[in-house]
């Protein structure tokens, strides 16, 4: 089951329309619809927990572990980053085709391979000659 059905259960579960579930959380019912078929899932981990949170459910209760990380990706790094993770992902996925291991263990596999990403980000981002950095406007 995906994020959209698992959502979709758990609103009617909790008693909730989809236009009190978008009041409740702050975006437009159309948000929900997205989510609902699956055309879009939230950007941000907070959206998340405050989700979990209306509808009275853990957050690995609506969301796998891929799903997760690719919310954390595009948090932490943009879209270029969720769609390197995705691709990440993917390709690990595809390893586990037919495989033995247990799903907590390539839970595990996958989110050491995130962090081994965003721990290469960093390194190659410190040998970027600075003509070639962006400016951060703080």
């Amino acid at each position: 089951m995906d994020f959209s059905q698992r959502l979709k259960r758990a609103r009617m579960t909790a008693g909730l329309t989809q236009v009190e579930l978008a009041q409740k959380l702050g975006v437009t019912s159309r948000s929900i619809q997205h989510y609902e078929l699956g055309q879009r899932r939230p950007r941000k981990f907070e959206t998340v927990e405050k989700l979990a949170e209306i509808l009275n459910v853990e957050v690995n209760d609506l969301f796998d572990t891929q799903t997760l990380l690719l919310i954390g990706a595009q948090e932490k790094g943009g879209a270029k980053s969720a769609r390197d993770v995705e691709e990440l992902v993917s390709e690990v996925s595809a390893l586990f085709a037919g495989g033995e291991l247990a799903e907590e263990e390539k839970d595990a596999v996958m989110a050491a391979l995130t962090e081994a990403y965003w721990d290469a980000k960093k390194v190659n981002k410190k040998y970027t000659p600075k003509k070639y950095r962006r400016k951060r406007t703080q």
